[in-house]
C-alpha cells in the first residue's frame, strides 16, 4: 500500500469513526464517552479525541453529569441540534412545500408555493429554487447555517445523480434538480423519490423507529411505497423499487399516467376516489356539502361525510381500502416486512380505509403470521415527506459511509 493510499485510508477511517460516534450520540443522547466506546467498540482514546473535535466544532455539547459507576461521575454528551439547519422540500402534485429544520428534524419555518398549471422542466426548477430561498429567508437562520437541502420528488428518481427521470403526474422527464439547486445555492443537495423520503423520515423520527424491515405506502393523487430493508432504503437495480401504484391489477384496465393499463392507482388513487363520487347518483350529500361545485369535492370532503354517517362516502373509502389491501397483500407475500406504515391524503380517513385494508390482508396473506402484519398510520402526517427530505441530509451527516 502506497503512502497516498495509507493516508486516504486513515482519513476514511477517521470520517467513518466520526460518523459512528455522532450517530451513537444522536441515538442514545445523553451518553457518556465510556458508553460511546462500549457501544461502538472504539478505544476510549479514539472516542475522547473525536469527541473533543466535535465539541470544538460546536456539533456536540456536554450537557450534564451522569450517575457514577464507582469512579468520577461521567459528563454526558448530546448533539447541538441548533448547530446547523436543513431545508426539506416536498414537490407535491399541486404545491411545493418547504421547511427549515434543526438537526433533530424539528421544523423551524414553513412555506408553500403553488405550481404553475402548465409545467415545464424550467418552471418546476424555478418554483423549487424559489421555495428554497423563501423558506431560508422565513427561517432567519442565515444561508451560511444551512448544511444541506433534501428534496422529495414523485416518480422515478435517480438519487445518485439527483435527476427526476420521469414525473408522470407532470408528464415531465430528465429534470436536473440536484445540479440546478446546488448551482443556485452552493449547498449540497440530495434528491429522492418522495415516498422513499417519507419512509426514511418515518424510520428515523416516526413509526418506523427501531424496525429494520418496514414499508411505507403513500396514498394520494398517486400511490407509492418506500421500502426499508436491514435499515437501508432499497432502490432496486434501476431505481424503480417501490412503484406500488404501478402494480398491474387488471391487465385490461384503465390507462394510467405511466402509459400502462390497469395499474393499482387507476382504481385506488385519490383522483379515482373523486371521479367515482362525481359519477355516482348517490352523491347527494357530497354535492350539497360541496355547494354543487365539483372542484370542491375531494377526499377530505368524502371523509367528512363518512364521519357524518353518509353510507355512500363510507362505501367509497372502503372500496379504496380493499383495493389497496390487495396490493399490500401482494407486497407482504413478496417481501414480508415487520410493519407497514400508511400515509398520504387518503390515509387520513383512518379506519374507513385501513379497516377494509386490514380485512383483505387477514383474508388473503399467505400464512397466519403474515396475516397479522402490523399496518398503522404515518406518525409524521402532512409533514412526513418534508421531514423525510431533511432526513436525507441527516443520513449523510450521521450515518457511517462504508463506500
Amino acid at each position: 500500500m502506497s503512502k497516498i493510499q495509507m493516508t486516504g485510508s486513515f482519513q476514511w477511517m477517521k470520517t467513518l469513526n466520526k460518523s459512528t460516534i455522532l450517530n451513537t450520540i444522536r441515538l442514545h443522547s445523553p451518553i457518556s464517552r465510556a458508553e460511546i466506546a462500549k457501544k461502538t467498540k472504539l478505544t476510549p482514546p479514539t472516542v475522547t479525541n473525536i469527541v473533543t473535535e466535535l465539541i470544538k466544532a460546536n456539533l456536540v455539547r456536554e450537557s450534564k453529569v451522569g450517575t457514577s459507576q464507582g469512579g468520577r461521575k461521567p459528563i454526558l454528551l448530546t448533539i447541538n441540534d441548533q448547530h446547523s439547519f436543513i431545508v426539506g422540500i416536498d414537490v407535491g402534485g399541486h404545491i411545493v412545500r418547504a421547511v427549515v429544520t434543526d438537526l433533530n428534524a424539528t421544523i423551524k419555518a414553513k412555506c408553500e408555493l403553488e405550481l404553475p398549471k402548465q409545467l415545464t422542466n424550467d418552471l418546476l426548477l424555478e418554483t423549487i429554487t424559489e421555495a428554497v430561498g423563501a423558506v431560508i429567508e422565513e427561517s432567519k437562520v442565515g444561508k451560511e447555517k444551512v448544511i444541506g437541502i433534501g428534496i422529495g420528488m414523485h416518480g422515478i428518481v435517480d438519487h445518485m445523480k439527483g435527476v427526476a427521470v420521469f414525473a408522470p403526474n407532470f408528464h415531465l422527464s430528465d429534470i436536473p434538480i440536484k445540479d440546478t439547486v446546488e448551482q443556485h445555492f452552493q449547498i449540497p443537495t440530495f434528491v429522492e423519490n418522495d415516498v422513499r423520503a417519507l419512509a426514511l423520515g418515518e424510520a428515523w423520527f416516526g413509526n418506523g423507529q427501531g424496525i429494520d424491515s418496514v414499508i411505507c405506502i403513500n396514498i394520494g393523487v398517486g400511490i407509492g411505497a418506500g421500502i426499508i430493508l436491514n435499515n437501508e432504503l432499497y432502490h432496486g437495480q434501476n431505481g424503480i423499487a417501490g412503484e406500488f401504484g404501478h402494480m398491474i391489477v387488471d391487465i385490461n384496465g384503465k390507462p394510467c399516467s405511466c402509459g400502462s393499463y390497469g395499474c393499482l392507482q387507476t382504481i385506488a388513487g385519490g383522483g379515482v376516489l373523486r371521479e367515482r363520487a362525481l359519477q355516482s347518483e348517490r352523491n347527494t350529500m357530497l354535492l350539497e356539502k360541496a355547494d354543487h361545485n365539483p372542484d370542491a369535492l375531494d377526499g377530505a370532503l368524502i371523509y367528512q361525510c363518512a364521519q357524518e354517517g353518509d353510507d355512500f362516502s363510507m362505501q367509497l373509502l372502503a372500496e379504496t381500502g380493499r383495493a389497496i389491501g390487495v396490493g399490500v397483500t401482494n407486497v407482504i407475500n413478496l417481501i414480508n416486512p415487520t410493519r407497514i406504515i400508511v400515509g398520504g391524503g387518503v390515509a387520513k380517513a383512518g379506519d374507513f380505509v385501513l379497516g377494509p385494508l386490514r380485512e383483505v390482508v387477514k383474508q388473503r396473506a399467505l400464512t397466519s403470521e403474515a396475516r397479522e402484519t402490523e399496518i398503522i398510520q404515518s406518525k409524521l402526517g402532512d409533514d412526513g415527506t418534508v421531514i423525510g427530505a431533511a432526513t436525507l441530509v441527516l443520513k449523510d451527516l450521521f450515518s457511517p459511509q462504508v463506500s
